[in-house]
């Protein structure tokens, strides 16, 4: 028998724990293992009897809301009308590309990008401004597509593609060609960030479509009609299997304005190739019936979204095509003050209509020369050849009698210095200058040498088209100042506004001014080229400086330097029916300013002949109907 050696003889006081101690571990690892599974199996019961019984009907819907998706119907905004219910502004059908945030996947964002011709990163950054918005809001990523853009999103739009694209059919508007009362109108746009955080636009949501400036802008909310939806079940794939409901979109309101298309249009083409402003209004409502402003780009191309280079170039053009001059250009009114002058003159007691300057070219005032734009002068003058003429040293000598304080009290009686009040975005207040006006925005006392420029429409003072010609309408109206408005009132609405803003004029001191106006135009005044046969047409001329006479003798200023020429008309003299108000930028001379207000009133008027002519019966009817009982041989 073989013996085992004795220091390979198993220590059997070693081993046995060991193999008792080995299974002891392995049993409490099972255990463990197993009351592990046990409580995986109590989770999924529960959660199960949950899903199952407790909460059956939740869950239910929860999924069956996973095979519904909606789509939009973006609801048409309202059109927009002129004064005889001709369409300016209208819609017309077209696709709207959006992404489908609930199957957008990131890896498709620059392939996307790619085939619709889109920047990625505008793109991308777009899609994380979405991110804080619920999952239902759909991303607007383009619009008005192209043939070639609608060929690559039905090549692409399936589940095996691009399941986040969907095309919807939308309305989109349609504007004046060529930018015809592009300021007046506005456009529209998506809402963009600052917007969003904005009051006024609190109650709108990311990729709304919203009116950007002018009426468009202003009557946002009546504009605006009610999106729509349409309902589908999809399938696993985001494939369309049934149309469960559609919920038509509600239109906007349709706005009727004040704005007469003929005379806008005339308006339009005597602005051609100009720079500057016109405005028409009817004195006894307030209503706008002309608005231009020139130039102006296409609001036709902000539709969608405006191509990157033309923005740029339109925002730096030396000519401001996004500037409107209508009720936003501050400047200078020039000799068109005059009128205003006169009357404070009059109604403060100052002078009456037999008070003479004699004007020899100049005048000294607080030891400066002040010229006359007449430089042999006029000789003696009294008040109607002053305003006639356009006397500068008349008027010098009316201001230094009245101080600056009293010329700006009539100034603002008159509503200078002050908004209108117009239903137009970004109007401005100009400037009536005043002791108190320069103590608060200098911290200096007025000069009375200050005064004599004030006089002539110069210095500090500063007025917009729109309010000088409210202002002149006013005044021709025996003081009465209606609110200027560009869409009708409603038939029966009753506004503390609609009644205007009256002063107690002297009616005698009213005419006295009015006849000086009346003779710029038909006796021997400063626009004679104006005159209207048959229509007593009354205006003033304005010719303001942008810079003195001896700067730009001494330096090549060029145009940008030269003179705004103003005019400012009504017709006819009695009762007027029409205020016209132009500011030629650069035109050097308010005789040039005055052949547009011309050209606007003639049409008014042309237009007013000829609808009495139609709505008088023909001859041989009026004889028939007074005579019911023949029959005409």
């Amino acid at each position: 028998m073989k013996l085992i050696p004795q220091e390979r003889q198993p220590d059997a006081s070693v081993t046995r724990p060991l193999i008792r101690d080995d299974t002891k571990f392995a049993a409490g690892k099972i255990a463990v293992f197993q009351y592990f599974a046990v409580c995986v199996f109590i989770f999924l019961a529960l959660g199960y009897w949950d899903l199952q019984v407790r909460n059956e009907e939740f869950y239910l819907e929860k999924a069956y809301q996973n095979q519904i998706k909606s789509l939009p119907i973006p609801a048409p905004r309202g059109k927009i009308v002129d004064r005889d219910g001709r369409v300016i502004v209208d819609n017309h059908s077209s696709y709207r590309l959006i992404l489908s945030r609930d199957s957008l996947r990131e890896e498709h964002v620059i392939p996307i990008a790619a085939g619709l011709n889109l920047d990625a990163n505008d793109l991308s950054a777009k899609i994380r401004r979405f991110r804080r918005q619920p999952t239902y809001f759909t991303i607007p990523l383009k619009e008005e597509l192209t043939a070639d853009e609608l060929t690559f999103v039905e090549a692409h739009k399936g589940a095996d593609s691009f399941p986040e694209m969907e095309l919807i059919k939308s309305q989109f508007r349609v504007y004046p060609r060529d930018g015809v009362a592009a300021h007046l109108l506005g456009y529209v746009g998506e809402i963009n960030e600052p917007e969003l955080n904005s009051q006024e636009w609190a109650n709108h949501n990311p990729g709304d479509i919203i009116g950007k400036s002018g009426i468009e802008r202003f009557y946002n909310e009546q504009l605006t009609g009610v999106d729509g939806q349409r309902q589908v079940r999809v399938d696993n794939r985001m494939n369309t299997r049934e149309v469960l409901g559609i919920t038509e979109a509600q239109p906007g309101k349709d706005l009727k304005l004040t704005i007469d298309l003929d005379l806008q249009v005339v308006a339009e083409l005597a602005m051609m190739n100009k720079r500057g402003a016109v405005v028409a209004l009817d004195p006894r409502t307030g209503e706008v019936l002309a608005f231009v402003s020139t130039p102006a780009p296409d609001p036709n191309h902000f539709v969608g979204r405006i191509d990157a280079k033309e923005w740029a170039a339109l925002a730096t053009d030396p000519y401001k095509p996004l500037f409107n001059r209508a009720l936003a250009a501050q400047q200078a009114p020039g000799s068109t003050f005059k009128p205003i002058m006169a009357l404070a003159a009059l109604e403060a007691g100052v002078i009456d209509e037999n008070f003479t300057v004699q004007c020899n070219g100049g005048a000294n005032w607080y030891g400066r020369w002040f010229k006359c734009h007449k430089k042999t002068g006029h000789g003696t003058v009294n008040l109607k050849t002053a305003i006639a003429q356009s006397c500068d040293v008349f008027f010098y000598a009316v201001g230094n009698k009245l101080g600056i304080d009293k010329i700006a009290e009539y100034a603002d009686m008159a509503g200078l210095g002050h908004k209108t009040g117009i239903d137009l975005p970004g109007e401005k207040e100009g400037v009536v200058p005043s002791s108190k006006w320069k103590i608060r925005t200098q911290r200096e006392k007025w000069y009375a040498g200050e005064t004599i420029s004030v006089s002539v429409g110069q210095g500090a003072l500063t007025v917009t088209p729109l309010q000088l010609a409210h202002a002149i309408g006013g005044i021709a109206s025996g003081g009465v100042w209606m609110r200027p408005h560009v869409v009708k009132e409603e038939a029966g609405k009753t506004d503390k506004q609609e009644q205007g803003r009256k002063a107690q004029l002297n009616p005698d001191n009213v005419n006295k001014v009015i006849a000086g106006m009346y003779a710029v135009v038909n006796e021997w005044g400063t626009a004679s080229m104006a005159r209207i046969p048959g229509v007593e047409l009354c205006g003033k001329t304005g010719t303001a400086q942008l810079a003195s006479n001896d700067l730009l003798k001494s330096r090549d200023m060029g145009e940008a330097f030269r003179d705004n020429g103003w005019f400012v008309g009504f017709a006819p003299r009695t009762s007027p029916e029409i205020v016209v108000a132009a500011l030629y930028e650069n035109g050097a001379h308010g005789d040039r300013a005055s052949w547009i207000v011309r050209d606007v009133v003639k049409a008014y008027f042309d237009k007013k002949a000829r609808l009495n002519k139609l709505q008088q019966p023909a001859p041989g009817v009026a004889s028939l109907l007074s005579r019911p009982g023949e029959i005409a041989r």
